[in-house]
């Protein structure tokens, strides 16, 4: 770049790309200073006072308010105006393309696995790269290169190389967000999602309660003929999803959490959050669930400590059965 073309680059970076020309002239600065430094290593930064003539590009370095530019400094100078400028259109470009994932936190987007490893899977999002560190992948899903997979955008942190867009098909408002986007019942409000509880590629618990009377939360999340439940357990590899209502009493909201079994007694202690359950001694494995997975998702949906026991009745069927 040559020195002459330095005011019309400066400002038709400023213009497309919308960053300030002040900014980026004192970015010059500084790595005039750094530049006249390696030339000058015994010369403290606090008395090096680089000027830039912001029209022509014209560059002099001051020591002590004493013109102390080198010779030669202004092709030194234009080499390092040209490199700021680029990466000050890089850093601009990814911040931009940050700044719209930032809005997007919380909704589902598309995109195709680039790469993936046993700790990480990284995504081409078009734009950018999401991440998905191994804890926001499914166990039971396998992430090929090029294959097309929908994720949760979950957060914008930072990472080993900058801010990182982290994705996740694990977390449980994932499976939230598919239900509003396939419900209308939830993305206009009236059926709204009051608790999720997960445990990815196997099973999940969803309580909905209606702010319309009219409208049944769990039909209108279900669809007509399963439809609507069908396509979200066809995008999650067939996993489970018990969608039961949501109630303020807690003895309900718990008898409804252990869904599809039967409770015929509770009694819950409300300073300590426990609940002791009964079922049919025939449905206590049900209540549990395989490895204890039921009665687990259930506490984590509903907040509440479940300790479950059968009802006896085994015992005593068997007992008129010796008697016949």
């Amino acid at each position: 770049m040559a020195i002459t073309e330095f005011s019309a680059a400066l400002n038709q970076v400023a213009n497309e790309r919308g960053i300030s020309p002040e900014s980026v002239i004192e970015t010059i600065k500084a790595a005039l200073v750094s530049a006249y430094r390696k030339d000058f290593p015994g010369t403290p930064s606090e008395e090096i006072d680089p000027r830039i003539d912001p029209v022509t590009g014209e560059v002099k370095i001051f020591v002590n308010g004493k013109d102390s530019t080198p010779p030669g400094f202004g092709r030194i100078a234009a080499q390092t105006a040209k490199q700021v400028i680029l990466q000050k259109i890089r850093e601009t470009e990814k911040e931009t393309v940050l700044g719209e994932y930032r809005k997007k936190v919380g909704e589902i987007v598309s995109g195709y696995i680039f790469r993936s490893d046993k700790n990480l899977a990284v995504l081409d999002l078009g734009k950018a790269q999401g991440i998905m560190p191994s804890f926001e992948q499914v166990p039971t899903e396998d992430y090929q290169a090029n294959k097309k997979i929908k994720v949760l955008v979950k957060e914008i942190r930072e990472g080993p190389k900058g801010e990182e867009i982290i994705v996740s098909r694990s977390d449980p408002k994932f499976v939230e967000t598919l239900f509003s986007q396939e419900v209308p019942e939830i993305s206009s409000g009236v059926v709204k999602v009051d608790s999720i509880a997960r445990e990815a590629g196997t099973r999940t618990k969803m309580a909905v309660s209606s702010s319309d009377e009219r409208v049944d939360p769990i039909g209108a999340c279900v669809g007509q003929k399963g439809v609507r439940v069908q396509s979200i357990v066809n995008e999650l590899g067939d996993e489970k999803i018990d969608i039961i209502e949501y109630s303020k009493d807690p003895e309900k909201f718990i008898a409804s959490s252990l869904s599809p079994a039967k409770v015929v007694g509770i009694h819950i202690d409300r300073k300590t959050k426990e609940a002791r359950v009964v079922v049919p001694d025939d449905q206590l494995s049900l209540a549990i669930g395989k490895d204890g997975q039921n009665v687990r998702l259930a506490a984590k949906i509903t907040g509440w400590k479940i300790d479950i026991k059968g009802d006896g009745s085994a015992p005593e069927a068997a007992k008129k059965e010796e008697k016949k």
